[in-house]
């Protein structure tokens, strides 16, 4: 009798908000918006300018335009049955929602957690580089020093506020953002092409013998990292018109957009410095190479431009991880995972704003952290912010590859516990392939994480830094087990979404009645 007093107590907590606001607002997200939403994450012009010289200059690959090729067709399988699967589960928790439904609540709970920790340490190591640029640009053309972590600090109380604000206008400035990015890249690419290095137009680029380097795997994940923005599709299936049709078609468009955009800006660097000069120009100049290589074909004026627009679309990279944070917060909180608080939605905007205060205050205090250790007087003064933006950065990405290899076995297992193995297959098999295909580059990753974090062999970071993910996964099934065994109501309820809030009502229609009836 007790067990179920509390249990019918701790539904009617949960439940006690409103129906309009344990759901996000549907309807506001067209395939324009969502796609562009969901594109920013990828911070084209962070890519070019940030990762693509790392690529080159570290490890050593000229094939870069390669890899991003292999990742597209690994991505695509991935997404044959990822996008199936947003047909029939609508939920702002996408990952750790399709990983419940298939494999079970407890694996869920653990990759909601997973899912918080990757996307969040993404987005706070996007601070670490952000807040570095603006200073260099206070220091170039306002001849001011300026603390990175200054506009770091402002960075994240602007995401913050504008993430209280209603996600069309989100969009629509995330949108802005990344058209004006990918033009001045592809003016760039046209320019490059237009009047090529010494060696000419060449497309030694293209040759698989150029994948040789000192690390394949790890090349792979700064790719990777690259496309992180399109399984965000699913995050937003509440608050599309057709989530049905929106949500797939956005996801096929960005990979597609991403995979040919990032190999011909590739091919393009590869053209502008020479394929036998740029791994050395970028070893020597590193985020400085697009730049340098953009100023002796287009001139300063053009380079200046290009500056100020790599501030804005690291911008709009943090704002879009920002929204997808605070989702999966919501999501966690309305299933339980999270204290209900965080299941609240604004009445105003319909935004999760205890989700989007969750990331505000974590951003601040890892960015806080880092000023703390700055050791500007006495060593590298980029130390600390570069360990925030690699460090950060790459535990996101290892979490985001684990999450879509059980994402992929759980679509498996979500349609053959329901009978529809046969009528899917060619979609099990691609989502087979795609588990194999990442499972892959998740060891190569691990195996190759000293030279990610630039740590050196033997170092603690190369096994501490990739180990808070594990610790997060195991932490996060222990914690499932928990729920199974103290809370069988809230284990019951991960992954549901909003029907878990039908279940609550019910749940509480029921207790009613039988009180009445006593």
């Amino acid at each position: 009798m007790s067990t179920g007093s509390s249990s019918t107590s701790e539904i009617t907590e949960i439940s006690t908000f409103k129906g309009q606001e344990q759901a996000l607002r549907a309807g506001r997200l067209g395939t324009a918006g969502l796609l562009l939403s969901v594109l920013a994450a990828s911070a084209p012009l962070m890519v070019v300018a940030g990762v693509m010289p790392t690529i080159f200059g570290l490890m050593g690959i000229v094939g870069q335009p390669i890899l991003y090729v292999i990742l597209a067709v690994v991505l695509a399988l991935f997404s044959v049955g990822y996008a199936e699967m947003s047909r029939h589960v609508h939920n702002a928790g996408a990952f750790y929602a399709y990983i419940a439904r298939g494999l079970g609540a407890t694996a869920g709970a653990s990759a909601s957690f997973v899912a918080l920790v990757a996307y969040s340490a993404m987005q706070v190591g996007i601070y670490g580089i952000f807040g570095f640029e603006v200073s260099n640009l206070f220091a170039t053309y306002l001849s001011t020093e300026l603390a990175w972590w200054i506009p770091a600090l402002a960075a994240v109380a602007v995401v913050g506020v504008l993430s209280w604000l209603k996600i069309d206008l989100n969009a629509k400035l995330l949108g802005v953002l990344l058209l004006i990015e990918c033009l001045l890249v592809i003016i760039f690419d046209v320019a490059a092409v237009a009047d090529p290095a010494k060696e000419g137009l060449s497309l030694h680029a293209f040759n698989p013998d150029t994948l040789t380097g000192a690390g394949f795997g790890t090349a792979l994940c700064f790719c990777i990292a690259a496309f992180v923005g399109f399984e965000q599709a699913p995050v937003y299936a509440e608050e599309t018109s057709r989530p049905q049709i929106v949500v797939r078609r956005v996801m096929f468009m960005a990979i597609g957009f991403v995979a040919l955009f990032f190999a011909v800006s590739s091919w393009a660097l590869t053209i502008a410095a020479g394929p036998s000069a740029i791994n050395a120009q970028a070893g020597k100049l590193g985020p400085g190479l697009l730049f340098g290589l953009s100023e002796g074909v287009l001139g300063k004026s053009f380079t200046d431009v290009l500056h100020v627009l790599f501030v804005t679309g690291m911008f709009a990279a943090m704002l879009s991880f920002h929204n997808v944070v605070a989702r999966y917060a919501f999501a966690m909180g309305r299933e339980g995972l999270l204290p209900v608080a965080f299941g609240r939605t604004n009445k105003s905007s319909g935004a999760p704003g205890t989700g989007s205060l969750l990331q505000t205050v974590i951003a601040l205090v890892v960015v806080i952290a880092f000023a703390v250790t700055d050791h500007k007087p006495t060593g590298d003064p980029t130390a600390p912010v570069l360990h925030l933006f690699t460090w950060m950065g790459n535990i996101g990405a290892l979490g985001i590859i684990l999450l879509m290899a059980a994402a992929s076995v759980a679509v498996i297992a979500f349609f053959v516990q329901r009978g529809a193995g046969r009528a899917q297959v060619w979609r099990l098999v691609a989502s087979g392939l795609a588990c194999l295909a990442l499972l892959t580059i998740a060891v190569l990753t691990v195996k190759d994480f000293d030279v990610l974090v630039g740590a050196g062999p033997g170092s603690v970071l190369s096994w501490l830094l990739p180990g808070i993910i594990g610790l997060t996964l195991v932490g996060g099934l222990v914690y499932g087990l928990v729920l199974r065994s103290a809370r069988p109501h809230v284990h019951a309820r991960i992954g549901l979404g909003n029907e878990a809030f039908q279940l609550d009502k019910a749940a509480e229609a029921a207790a009613a009645s039988g009180a009445a009836n006593i």
